[in-house]
Order: structure tokens, then sequence, then C-alpha cells
């Protein structure tokens, strides 16, 4: 039954070739449920692989998700449109976490059926460009970008949905956002910008060698299970132009805490057969280190992980934050002190 009314409520009929559109005080999810598969995980995931090979869209990595007990199914796709770089070439560096699109696989349900999901182009442009002077030409990029998604997956059999999906905000929230309700002063008030710490610095000349040995110390950490964060594995490492390197970073334990976190004050959609609704939160993954040249530095920045993880998961509830008050503080320093391991 529970599975029924989740599938009730994404059954919102999307409009494939129609551009995204809003008012100004209309609430936009930073995911977006958009595609109902008919077939398994497995066909789905292959549909999209193969989708992918003639797409515009470019595909630089696959992760699959580890969900507790392997009780769902999960898989990341991380991309870029090189349409959507293009129209961001003359922002600021800063600003490249939103070229970043990603869409998740993932079952759910009581019968395991399988959706489809993104990371909602249009709601991250509106935080990541909010300071811009080409905002608005940001913003519409960003949906001609959530609508190549859309392409892409009516390669999947199964029928287009259009979701806003939790945690929902208005446009005036996301570009000035620093956090939300009460729980502001744990991400102490500070914008994208402001949450984007800097792990290390070096001289401009440097930025090649910088990115090596990050990616490096990356790569070569000892990975520990999901009762513990060190080390982190290397999804993928995109050059978005030359003074701009991400690198997303993934790890055991931050894929156990973030499902389970969203999913404990959870009810709907959540059963014996199906204990963790919050894997339709994954699209969160990985997580982010940037390596940007900026004036004569080169710097190596990660985000607040309070900042980011209100972001994707507030609707966890104020509850489920106060009880892991600890958990990003553990992911952040685990990432400095991997990078900056000897």
């Amino acid at each position: 039954m529970k599975a029924r009314v989740w599938m009730a409520v994404i059954t919102i009929a999307a409009l494939l070739s129609a551009p995204f559109s809003f008012a100004a005080d209309e609430k936009i999810g930073i995911f977006e449920v958009i595609y109902a598969s008919s077939v398994s995980f497995e066909e789905t995931t292959s549909a999209l692989d193969e989708a992918l090979a003639s797409s515009g869209l470019v595909l630089h990595a696959a992760q699959d998700v580890r969900v507790p007990e392997d009780k769902h199914q999960a898989r990341v796709y991380v991309l870029t449109s090189p349409t959507y770089a293009d129209a961001a070439k003359g922002e600021s560096p800063r600003t490249i976490s939103a070229q970043i699109l990603r869409i998740a696989v993932f079952t759910h349900g009581d019968e395991q059926k399988t959706y489809i999901n993104m990371l909602n182009p249009v709601a991250y442009a509106m935080v990541f460009y909010s300071l811009s002077d080409n905002y608005d030409a940001m913003v519409a990029a960003a949906g001609n970008a959530a609508d190549e998604i859309r392409t892409l997956v009516a390669a999947v059999p199964g029928e287009a949905k259009s979701f806003q999906q939790s945690p929902v905000r208005s446009e005036k929230q996301y570009r000035k956002y620093n956090g939300d309700g009460p729980a502001k002063m744990m991400a102490k008030w500070r914008n994208f910008e402001k949450s984007q710490l800097l792990i290390e610095e070096d001289t401009a000349e440097n930025f090649d060698a910088v990115v090596e040995r990050v990616a490096t110390a990356i790569t070569e950490s000892e990975v520990s299970g999901p009762d513990e964060s060190t080390g982190w594995e290397l999804v993928t490492r995109i050059q978005l132009r030359d003074d701009a390197v991400y690198l997303g970073i993934t790890n055991p334990f931050i894929e156990d805490r973030m499902v389970r976190i969203n999913s404990r004050y959870r009810k709907s959609g959540k059963s014996d057969q199906s204990p963790y609704p919050g894997v339709d939160h994954v699209a969160a993954l990985p997580t982010d280190v940037l390596i940007l040249k900026v004036d004569d530095e080169t710097l190596v920045l990660h985000y607040g992980q309070m900042w980011r993880m209100q972001l994707f998961f507030w609707d966890s509830g104020y509850r489920a934050f106060t009880a892991n008050m600890g958990v990003p503080g553990d992911i952040a320093k685990s990432i400095e002190d991997t990078i900056n391991a000897e």
C-alpha cells in the first residue's frame, strides 16, 4: 500500500518537450523524479548506457551506491553537458559544481520498482549563479540541460514523470541559500562561496601538479567500511576548463549515513520491504573536491558538509540533524586528512 501511495504522488504528468518554467514563489525541488521504469533495475541501467552512447551529454562515471543491507539497488550517473558548459564559460570557476549533472536510478517501494530522478539542474543553478550578472541566462541554460536529461531517459521503457522532490524551496531561498530554518546556525549562515572551505593552496603555476597530487592522495588512500569515515574513492575527475577541475569522491561511510539519515524519520514509501526510502536522494553523490586557479593561486576546496547536507537532506527533519551532529564534521575532517596525508 505504501508503495502505491508513493507512486501516486509522483504520477504528475511530464511535458517532456516543454522548458522548465516556474512562478517566483513556486517551490522547486533540489531533486526531481523524472521517470518510472517498467523494466528491472538492470534493464533500466542497460537502456541508459545504450542511450548515452548517442547522447549529446558526456558520461564521466557511473557509481553503484552501497545501500545498507543491500535492501535497494541504486546507481548514480555523473554527466556534463557541453552546451551548458559553453554557456557557463564566462562564469567564476567557483560555480563549477553547478555544471556537474547527476541522475540516479534506484529501486523503491514494496515491489522494488525502478525509478529515475535527477539532481535538479535549475534549483542547483539558482544556488551557484545567484551572484552572476547572467543569472537568468544561466538558469535558462540549466533548464535546457534538464531537458537533455529528460530526453536521455526517454529511451528507457516506462513513463515520464515530473515531480519536484523534497526538500523544496522557492527561488528566493535558493538564491541566498545558507542553510534551512533553525539549522542555519549549524551551517554558520554561509552561502555557497563561503561554504567552499580551503584545504590547501599553492601558486597558479603549480595547478596541474596540485591536481595530480590531490587525485593521487585520494586514489591511494585506504578506505574503511561504513562504520568509519577513513579514506576516499575517486569516482570521477573532470577538467571542466583550464582553471577548474572537479573531483567526485565517495566512501562507504558517506553513502551509509546519507541514506540512513534521510530514511529514519520518513514514513511515505517506508516498509519492511522498502526500509530505506532515502535511497531516492543518492543523486547528491558523489561529494565535491574543487581545484581552482583563482588569480595567482591554486586553491583546493571542499564544501562545509553541514551546508551541503542541509541543501540535499533537509527533509530528513531537524531532529535527524541534531541526532547526527557529528557526521558532517567527520566527513569533512576525513576529506582534509586524506588530501593532506604525507
